[in-house]
């Protein structure tokens, strides 16, 4: 069977880093044996690795095109492979794989993080055996001493909560069609073979399920990736984006929550922010022919703020990851805190690789799907996409008991400057920040001024909602709704006719006496 992510992917370290793998020219039994002894016991829960056999290495890196293996002596290589695991202490059994890349064959043992931990294997595999265990150290398999050995024997298992069984579930919960879908987006060649295999191989080759055929259950991550609705199994595993157009204590609130799969939901939120909220202005400079152009947030900090938080939450306790948005930041919350193992002075200058992670499998599944690039990477990314947009540097914030931790960032300095081009028409696509910021009397930009006074104009009768959405030439019922109507009844320059039946088919919207007053100000 084949691995569940793609080969190519593997081999250049795009979705696991270089010091998950360990590649071997040929096939070498006590080394391979550490190796697996070190990846299991995957001391950091960084979700263990991968031995490649057929592939040279020079310094860490592998040496393409691979040398291959004969794929004649793949049974020999297996059967050898189950006698040198019998040698493992507790149980243990890595998943095997033959793949080919550049036109050759080579054999990857994928060795997720154990369920038993900790393991030992013989130093030799001569006739004294003398057991030992293995830890990794960035890309060597040593034995541990001292804090290292007694840190090691403290996780007994304490398998993280992504990768447990859950008991609660059946293999009925878990969606062979959402499977697909992860397999045909990483292009996984799994794909192909999981048409006509029993549900339990596919999740047992994945290693998201695990126990004896006749009671096989799922674990977590998989509820968490491929069920529909895994918030029933972790309650309020979930994303909720709040607005505040008055800024956080007012009275008006405008909430969105999303649900479903991790990545559905990450998607989800994501694209409802950017079209809702991240807005492109251009800046008239006086003199210059060309203008500054620049986003109020750019939507790749946003991102890996999200990213981070869906990444290192707690699913096991029962609070949102909220994104709260106000008219000067957006803070992304999440429970509890950061690793004690990263100093709280760390936290505002990037230094923010954990000791320890708390979900070792999630953050493989969201490396595989390119949301994020590996250990340590969102936080710099973050601040090179705020650096190259000109707004201030992102601020992280926790408790001592470190209890939560949010992401706060910071509206670019200049977006309610009120010099901009007439053609400054909502790239990007947001104007809830916009309209409310004329609402607030706060100048956002000529054309966000002139589609308010077009709309209120309008309704100066009833107005049906389909009536306001052809005036203004939009095409998407959810973006009219979103980005336009809405606002303007929160800010309360519309009113509804029939307010005690929202959805009543004889709605209209009518200007209300604020909307006037706001006609007759010198917008």
């Amino acid at each position: 069977m084949h691995l569940p992510i793609n080969i190519s992917d593997l081999l250049n370290t795009s979705v696991v880093e270089s010091d998950r793998i360990e590649f071997k020219a040929d096939w070498n039994p006590e080394t391979i044996l550490r190796a697996i002894c070190a990846f299991a016991n995957d001391f950091n829960n960084f979700g263990g690795g991968y031995i490649i056999v057929g592939i040279e290495e020079q310094d860490g890196k592998p040496m393409l095109p691979p040398k291959g293996i004969d794929l004649a002596k793949a049974d020999g290589l297996q059967k050898e492979l189950v006698r040198i695991c019998s040698y493992i202490k507790p149980t243990y059994t890595p998943i095997i794989s033959f793949e080919k890349h550049q036109k050759k064959d080579v054999m990857v043992i994928w060795v997720p993080g154990g369920l038993a931990r900790p393991y030992s294997v013989p130093a030799t595999l001569g006739k004294d055996k003398e057991y030992k265990y293995y830890i990794r150290k960035f890309s060597s398999n040593v034995v541990p001493k001292n804090d290292e050995l007694r840190e090691l024997l403290s996780l007994t298992s304490a398998v993280p909560f992504d990768d447990r069984v859950n008991y609660q579930a059946s293999m009925q919960d878990i969606k062979i069609s959402l499977i697909q879908s992860f397999l045909h987006e990483v292009k996984s060649d799994l794909l192909k073979e999981s048409h006509d295999m029993p549900l339990s191989n596919l999740c047992r080759q994945m290693a998201i399920a695990d126990g004896g055929n006749e009671y096989l259950k799922p674990r977590n991550v998989g509820l968490l990736f491929f069920n529909d609705q895994p918030e029933e199994f972790f309650p309020y595993a979930q994303i909720d984006v709040v607005f505040f157009p008055d800024n956080e204590g007012g009275d008006i609130i405008q909430e969105e929550i999303f649900k479903g799969p991790l990545d559905h939901q990450l998607r989800s939120a994501l694209r409802y922010i950017e079209n809702s909220f991240v807005t492109e202005r251009v800046l008239k400079i006086p003199g210059q022919a060309k203008a500054r152009r620049f986003f109020n947030y750019p939507i790749v900090a946003i991102e890996e703020a999200l990213v981070n938080a869906v990444y290192h939450r707690s699913y096991e306790i029962r609070e949102p990851i909220e994104v709260r948005i106000n008219r000067e930041c957006i803070r992304v919350v999440s429970y509890p805190g950061p690793d004690p193992s990263i100093p709280l002075e760390g936290m505002n200058n990037g230094s923010m690789v954990a000791r320890r992670y708390r979900n070792r499998r999630i953050g493989d599944f969201l490396k595989e799907l390119d949301f994020t690039e590996g250990r340590g990477t969102g936080v710099p990314k973050m601040q090179r996409a705020l650096e190259a947009n000109g707004s201030p540097k992102p601020e992280f914030f926790t408790d001592e008991g470190r209890t939560y931790f949010y992401t706060e960032i910071k509206i670019h300095p200049e977006f309610f400057e009120n010099s901009m081009l007439p053609s400054d028409v909502q790239r990007g696509s947001s104007n809830l920040l916009g309209v409310t910021g004329q609402v607030t009397g706060q100048v956002t930009g000529q054309v966000t001024g002139q589609v308010t006074r077009v709309v209120l104009m309008f309704c100066q009768e009833p107005r049906k909602a389909s009536e306001i959405q052809g005036i203004l030439k939009l095409q998407h019922r959810e973006t009219f709704q979103n980005n336009y109507l809405r606002p303007l009844l929160s800010a309360q320059l519309l009113s509804l006719t029939i307010p005690d039946k929202p959805q009543s088919r004889l709605q209209r919207y009518i200007i209300t006496d604020k909307g006037k007053n706001w006609l007759e100000e010198d917008h």
